[in-house]
């Protein structure tokens, strides 16, 4: 028996579906077929919220980061230096494990230099920037650590998310070794 036909859907229900397709099943399922199958739909009552796939792709994208960004907020309240650090690469991490699919999602819009594309973006790289001022970086020095920050992060997370660490041995505390290790050199430039 198919799902009764909803009327009336916002844009924020449909990408919550969409992400819960992603979460489950990898962002590849995240079709338009897909997605109305799932909210009881059909297909072209999607193009209403946006222009195709390649919409979709820039929707859950956005709908991603600025998850992200939120969980990386809410770890960096009360916090500062090294702990600021630790907390926010823990909540990373973690979001990247209890929602594969957005995470995905996060590095999968059709153009990343879309607009709205770079203001989401931009939250998290201003959080990031904000919480390295412990260590006195501004500027390039700044931007240059949030790359090496987010490459350890989105490294780590991959690798975890394939199946790359398959040693018994605690990945939380690599996590916290790695984070430790890159703060320190930060207080060493």
């Amino acid at each position: 028996m198919s799902p009764r036909p909803k009327v009336g859907l916002e844009l924020t229900e449909i990408l919550e579906a969409a992400a819960e397709l992603a979460d489950q099943f990898g962002m590849q399922e995240v079709t338009l077929a897909n997605l109305a199958k799932k909210l009881g739909i059909r297909p072209p009552s999607l193009y209403n919220h946006f222009d195709g796939l390649g919409g979709l792709r820039k929707k859950m994208a956005i709908y991603g980061i600025d998850r992200l960004y939120e969980v990386l907020a809410q770890a960096a309240i009360g916090v500062s230096g090294d702990e600021a650090m630790l907390t926010i690469s823990k909540a990373y991490v973690d979001f990247a494990r209890k929602h594969p699919g957005v995470y995905e999602a996060t590095l999968m819009a059709p153009d990343m230099e879309d607009e709205d594309v770079q203001h989401a973006g931009s939250k998290v790289v201003d959080l990031i920037v904000r919480v390295l001022q412990a260590y006195r970086l501004e500027g390039d020095t700044a931007i240059h650590a949030v790359r090496g920050l987010r490459s350890i992060l989105h490294g780590f997370s991959s690798l975890e998310q394939s199946g790359g660490f398959k040693m018994a041995v605690d990945l939380n505390e690599s996590l916290e070794i790695i984070i430790k290790a890159f703060t320190h050199g930060m207080r060493e430039n």
